[in-house]
């Protein structure tokens, strides 16, 4: 007769195989990478340096479009008063101390008073591209990563299936997790890796864009103001 004792031990030792295992089959993020290979190391460091830029580029980029939407509220109603004042030095010593996108225009269209009003327009328009350009300046990398990002996962993939199938054929035929492991977490790894830079990547663009065009909607905005002022009958 089995005695209950025997029982417990069998269970408990069935309970410590199940939890070895469980324990076995636990896989940091680490070790999960470097399960893929060399091929699955380097396309994570590249994916893992795009990432790096991408995070880069949208701060530093917001902070700049940050910086360049500070207008004082009282700035265009300075500009027109001392227009209207002939004091045309002090509109530009203004300008340059508020020194954003939407002062350097009034600026610009400052120094043109006294031509007609479609020179001083087209001057404003020429500096409002320059303006724009460096608002959206490396704006278009993140575009490129986020579009990269995924390409280079999927490239993980393809490289990691062929690493698998190039396993089997040498494996006799003989299908074998184990000889497959390295090839399959080099094409999975690399795939959420993509996915995940490219997303990052994409979000990032489209928020950068957004408040890009803020600023330009506010620059264009006080420039119409400013000409308005200038067709104002005297």
């Amino acid at each position: 007769m089995i005695s209950l004792s025997t029982i417990q031990d069998e269970v408990e030792g069935l309970t410590d195989a199940v939890a070895e295992e469980s324990v076995e089959k636990t896989l940091s993020i680490i070790e999960l990478i470097t399960s893929g290979g060399t091929s699955g190391i380097v396309i994570i460091l590249i994916l893992f340096l795009l990432l790096i830029l991408a995070i880069y580029i949208y701060f530093e980029r917001i902070f700049a479009i940050k910086a360049a939407s500070k207008v004082d509220s009282n700035f265009m109603n300075q500009i027109k008063d001392h227009v209207s004042n002939g004091k045309i030095d002090s509109a530009q010593m203004l300008c340059a101390q508020q020194n954003s996108p939407v002062s350097r225009l009034i600026n610009k269209g400052i120094t043109r008073i006294g031509k007609p009003l479609d020179d001083i327009n087209t001057a404003i328009e020429n500096a409002g591209r320059l303006e724009i350009y460096n608002l959206e300046k490396n704006v278009n990398v993140l575009a490129t990563i986020s579009g990269v990002a995924p390409m280079i996962g999927f490239l993980g993939t393809v490289v990691g299936m062929i690493i698998s199938i190039f396993e089997l054929a040498n494996a006799g035929g003989t299908i074998q997790m184990d000889v497959l492991a390295s090839g399959l977490y080099t094409a999975m790894t690399t795939t959420v890796g993509g996915l995940i830079v490219g997303i990052v990547a994409y979000v990032a663009y489209n928020h950068v864009v957004g408040r890009t065009n803020k600023v330009v909607y506010q620059m264009e905005a006080n420039s119409i103001e400013f000409l308005d002022h200038l067709n104002e009958p005297i």
